[in-house]
């Protein structure tokens, strides 16, 4: 009866030491946020074992009166935030919503413009990713370091040289606006569809804070719904296109590229809508100041922070060029050793290189800003970052200090009701 408790108890076990390990840590990974209570309470529910096929009353299970109830109200809450005619919650990640669009607007050997990895590209978007699978004939756009996004004149260029079905852009590290009212003449010219991969800056255009894609020139935003927009693991498709191409979009997500949507975390979504309804505007505001001045005090103290000529960022994201203290993975695992979790990344320098070992490191400044970092605290992260890097200060002392400011900040800010993060609560 009990053979395997032990292995059950081993992994609930694994799951305190995680929690302990980021209570205790400063977490900068860009991808990543933390969930409020209410949202996360969706995941508990009874809605994270049913099935729910198709669209709200088109079913092909019963008992979803109250499914659709949900479903209906999440879609409702994402056209009001993003001033959208068209919202569809279902897919259940960023990846699997980009491959909902891939294949409601393409088809194999089809041309597409999308940026390449090193200037910031998402894996899905390589030739190894979802485009390359969908068989695609993928033609990067040419990338400028200064303004870290697409290269405008460049981009016309290919653009009205290969006339692609579909220009992508979004990329994974996101800086700065991708160039959509500067190419709007020249997708028009071509006729191609535009794709704004969004999943990064979701929160930030939520808060009014970064661009307007739908406004600007794009067809559709596709998102994953846990870095800016501070939801679950989850996807959204945002369309502001013609009905028969929003109707092929749909068709990709279902029966595309997924079955049952899973409906606890579209609920949970749904909070976290409503709640970026009331408070996505300041929150979206604070984690661009704070990214500014961590990206500010790294750069004084001597990191090679991109973006100077711009003011660094003007999202949650700062890039730096740490080949000069050992590389991306040399410096994001010593600082992991001292409990400070971000990423290894490559920079435009890294054509070819190995994704492994890159030059580059990436932060991101959203999950801090939840529990409430402010620029003060923010120059001290930078600070002991550096300290750490340059060896000026022993591991022991650096967790200590780590955990002792982290201490400070164990509420969630910019939600209903002030709550200490799920996970950093003691399960045992």
């Amino acid at each position: 009866m009990e053979k395997f408790l032990k292995d059950a108890m081993e992994i609930k076990e694994t799951a305190v030491k995680n929690n302990r390990l980021f209570a205790e840590s400063i977490p900068l990974i860009a991808s990543e946020n933390i969930m409020s209570p209410l949202a996360m309470e969706m995941l508990l529910t009874d809605f994270g074992h049913r099935y729910a096929e198709g669209l709200p009353h088109q079913r092909y299970y019963q008992g979803n009166q109250f499914v659709d109830e949900m479903e209906e109200k999440v879609t409702e809450l994402g056209k009001k935030l993003f001033n959208a005619p068209q919202f569809d919650p279902r897919p259940i990640s960023g990846t699997n919503a980009n491959m909902g669009v891939i294949f409601g607007l393409t088809k194999p050997m089809e041309k597409i413009c999308a940026p390449d990895l090193s200037g910031g590209g998402h894996i899905s978007a390589a030739k190894f990713g979802a485009l390359g699978f969908r068989g695609l004939d993928i033609v990067n756009y040419p990338f400028d370091e200064d303004t870290m996004t697409v290269d405008v004149d460049g981009a016309r260029k290919v653009i009205l040289e290969t006339k692609p079905r579909v220009c992508l852009f979004g990329q994974s590290v996101f800086l700065f606006p991708a160039p959509l009212k500067e190419l709007r003449d020249t997708f028009q010219e071509v006729g191609c569809k535009v794709w704004f991969d969004g999943a990064h800056v979701l929160g930030l255009i939520a808060g009014k804070k970064f661009q307007d894609p739908l406004r600007e020139g794009a067809d559709l935003i596709t998102g994953s719904t846990h870095k800016t927009l501070p939801g679950p693991q989850h996807g959204v498709v945002i369309g502001n296109t013609d009905d028969k191409t929003w109707k092929n979009v749909q068709k990709g997500i279902f029966p595309g590229v997924l079955s049952n949507h899973h409906l606890n975390t579209m609920a949970a979504l749904g909070i976290t809508l409503a709640e970026t309804l009331e408070f996505g505007e300041a929150y979206a505001t604070k984690i661009i100041e704070n990214a500014k001045t961590l990206a500010e005090e790294l750069h004084n103290l001597g990191m090679d922070v991109f973006g100077e000529k711009l003011g660094f960022t003007q999202s949650h994201t700062v890039v730096a060029d740490v080949k000069k203290f050992g590389g991306g993975k040399y410096v994001a695992e010593k600082l992991e050793k001292n409990n400070i979790i971000l990423n290894k990344n490559l920079i435009p320098i890294d054509h070819n290189k190995n994704s492994q070992d890159p030059s580059g490191i990436r932060m991101g400044t959203q999950e801090l800003t939840r529990i409430g970092f402010g620029k003060d605290d923010m120059k001290w992260v930078a600070q002991i970052m550096m300290k750490i890097i340059e060896g000026k200060i022993p591991e022991e002392k650096a967790r200590a200090e780590i955990a002792e400011i982290k201490g400070r900040h164990d509420k969630i800010e910019y939600c209903f009701g002030n709550h200490k993060p799920y996970s950093y609560i003691n399960i045992e």
